[in-house]
């Protein structure tokens, strides 16, 4: 009787903190989210809801891309980006766009594209606008933050570990160019923000 009557408080005591304890989704960021990512978008390959805030702590080159484009073959060098830098913290998110004429019809579409033609791996999203005043949250912030919105595909903006746009590339710099890579370099060499 004594041993049971110990054993109850004893969880009685204890299930109150066992039940307040946060558990962070796999892959999620202990980091506070920034104002510019504290938005969600629809992944491109499944259309399931993403935070960006799951990106928080991390340097982010965020690209909105287009699969009949000129600079369609940009994928290639964003994708050894993303695979060269990720372990030190780079993450590329790619936001389809037909703000241009020059985007597939369906997610699906892109999804394949992107992934049987350049092994994409990166994250990407939903297709959506990326300029004026049907653009999505992100790139609106973006373009206001930089005085620059896209004016063709495959423009970049690179993003602090603490949710600062750092520098705005337009489409005809490669993201292997020396100047995307030295400011990675630079940004990546930046501590986590607390």
């Amino acid at each position: 009787m004594r041993f049971s009557s110990l054993f109850v408080h004893v969880i009685l005591v204890t299930a109150p903190v066992l039940s307040t304890a946060q558990v962070l989704p796999a892959g999620a960021s202990r980091t506070p989210c920034p104002a510019l990512l504290q938005h969600s978008f629809d992944r491109l390959q499944d259309e399931k809801p993403q935070s960006l805030c799951q990106y928080s702590g991390k340097v982010i080159l965020v690209v909105n891309t287009a699969s009949f484009c000129g600079f369609t073959p940009q994928y290639r060098g964003l994708e050894q980006l993303h695979a060269r830098y990720q372990e030190r913290g780079l993450v590329v998110l790619g936001f389809p766009s037909n703000d241009f004429a020059q985007e597939k019809s369906s997610n699906r579409e892109i999804a394949d594209f992107c992934e049987s033609t350049f092994g994409v791996r990166f994250p990407m999203f939903s297709k959506s606008s990326v300029r004026g005043a049907a653009a999505n949250p992100l790139f609106r912030q973006l373009s206001e933050q930089t005085g620059r919105a896209p004016l063709w595909n495959f423009h970049k903006y690179l993003i602090s570990r603490s949710g600062e746009v750092v520098a705005s590339y337009g489409s005809t710099v490669d993201p292997l160019a020396a100047a995307p890579l030295r400011a990675i370099e630079q940004q990546l060499a930046a501590p986590v923000p607390r």
